[in-house]
């Protein structure tokens, strides 16, 4: 394949893409139209002039008749006046008029042959024409729907990546961190009072608990001193007394801890 080939196709194929994306179907919708409308008028207008013309011939075929007819009764007339050369050129001129009606006679069959062709393509024509303007009404319905829908898909497949979308997605990030924040610092001030109310309620415990304590050790002690003679305590006592006291400073200890 030589290059100028290769050139060739290539324009003619750059040239129907740009074509074939440069069609809107309305707009050759509208102009199929308006050629079939054109179409449609050559058409009556050469059915017109076949009329005319079937008209003329028949009046020529109608005048061609009666000119033989004419010549036919001249024929006779001279006959009977015994002028036989006069009805002989009577005759003559006849045979020329009948002639010129045989030959309008087969041309007019023609013509009305070709007027009858040209009226079935024009009512066909009308019937295409009136079946193309329903269809491109349909057609240019369904078009603009498919554009308007063609439309709204962009613009929902745009919504994603546009600033405003993108706005509105980083204003509820922003929305759930504060929620985050304020869930966490309501938690952290709600642990830190149960915390306090705990402490307040150990210490409670602890407290009576050391009373209860003192209250069962004097308890035990007024009962060892009464199980006791009057006697002279002896050497043990103290030692008891000794580390009463030191566990009572290890309990004293632990709650200040606390």
């Amino acid at each position: 394949m030589g290059l100028f080939d290769r050139v060739s196709r290539v324009v003619r194929a750059n040239l129907n893409a740009a074509v074939s994306a440069a069609e809107d179907p309305e707009k050759i919708l509208d102009q199929a139209l308006i050629d079939m409308q054109e179409d449609l008028v050559q058409l009556r207008q050469a059915v017109a002039s076949a009329i005319a013309s079937q008209k003329r011939m028949q009046q020529q075929y109608n005048q061609a008749q009666a000119e033989a007819n004419n010549w036919q009764q001249r024929a006779q007339l001279a006959l009977q006046k015994g002028d036989e050369n006069l009805a002989r050129e009577a005759l003559t001129r006849r045979k020329v008029q009948l002639e010129t009606a045989t030959a309008l006679k087969a041309q007019l069959d023609q013509q009305t042959a070709t007027v009858d062709t040209l009226k079935r393509n024009l009512i066909a024509l009308e019937g295409k024409i009136s079946e193309a303007k329903t269809k491109k009404d349909m057609l240019k319905a369904r078009a603009s729907a498919a554009k308007a829908n063609e439309q709204l898909q962009n613009t929902v497949g745009k919504l994603g990546t546009s600033t405003a979308m993108g706005a509105f997605e980083r204003m509820e990030e922003k929305v759930l961190q504060m929620e985050a924040r304020s869930q966490a610092a309501a938690e952290l001030s709600g642990s830190t009072l149960e915390e306090q109310f705990r402490q307040l309620e150990s210490g409670s415990d602890v407290d009576a608990e050391l009373e209860a304590m003192k209250a069962q050790l004097l308890s035990g002690s007024t009962t060892t001193h009464s199980q006791l003679p009057a006697s002279t305590p002896t050497t043990t006592d103290a030692p008891k007394d000794t580390a009463v006291d030191e566990e009572l400073e290890k309990l004293k200890a632990q709650i200040d801890q606390l």
